[in-house]
């Protein structure tokens, strides 16, 4: 055995050495919970749990932002936990459990419906006009999906792109919606017409949005409730819709 074979033989044994000692004096996660908020008072904490390595606690903190604390809160880190054996993100599937969104809960009148085919299948979008992204979803991701009904949240990201309130007026204000939109989007097309209807749902639409975590377009909530940001490629997207 060579060297650096010793050394990761060694490092296995204290590992499980320092495992079956924490084991054995696991506090309870209100403990863990008040050390965390002692160390760090200015941060809320949404939740406590053990994690499969023993002496390692999850900490959820607002936004779904996971990090990990030994008992005594002595020691944090940040980064994905991995299980070896099935080479997997415990921590990525984590997020993905925190991120479900219960469809009933979606106030679906205050989005845009456009129905394909049979429009079996579900997704809601919040989506923004000036963001490319967006863009590139609608052209390229949504090209060919078929069988689906869309339901698109006018989201405009006014920090990052100050005239999309503007022009999410415009779309809302239109007497056709989704074509109105889908031109934009899809075409190019610049909006034309009033922007001065009752636009109280995009106020709606940016609360919903603040409540599910939402920072960022496109944002996808699936018919399971199951959450995913970013002009994915129309096979993950495929995926994700006949998972409902």
């Amino acid at each position: 055995m060579n060297a650096t074979l010793k050394k990761l033989a060694l490092a296995a044994l204290l590992l499980s050495s320092a495992a079956c000692v924490a084991k054995a004096s696991d506090p309870d996660v209100a403990e863990v919970k008040k050390a965390f908020v002692t160390r760090f008072p200015d941060r809320k904490v949404e939740s406590v749990s053990p994690t499969p390595v023993s002496g390692i606690y999850e900490v959820v903190l607002p936004g779904r932002q996971i990090v990990y604390v030994d008992a005594g809160v002595k020691h944090l880190f940040v980064g994905d936990l991995i299980d070896a054996e099935k080479r997997e993100s415990l921590t990525e599937k984590r997020v993905a459990e925190l991120s479900k969104v219960a469809w009933k809960d979606l106030p679906l009148a205050a989005a845009m419906k456009e129905v394909r085919g049979s429009g079996a299948r579900k997704v809601a979008i919040f989506s923004d006009p000036d963001c490319p992204f967006c863009k590139k979803l609608e052209r390229e991701t949504l090209k060919d999906v078929n069988n689906v009904t869309i339901y698109t949240f006018l989201y405009p990201l006014t920090q990052l792109h100050p005239d999309a309130m503007r022009k999410s007026r415009q779309i809302w204000c239109s007497k056709d919606r989704v074509g109105s939109w889908t031109a934009h989007m899809r075409q190019g097309t610049e909006l034309s017409g009033p922007d001065n209807c009752d636009v109280s749902v995009l106020e709606q639409n940016q609360a919903l949005g603040a409540k599910l975590g939402i920072n960022g377009t496109p944002t996808m909530v699936f018919g399971n409730g199951r959450m995913v940001s970013g002009a994915i490629p129309s096979a993950e997207f495929e995926k994700y819709l006949s998972a409902q």
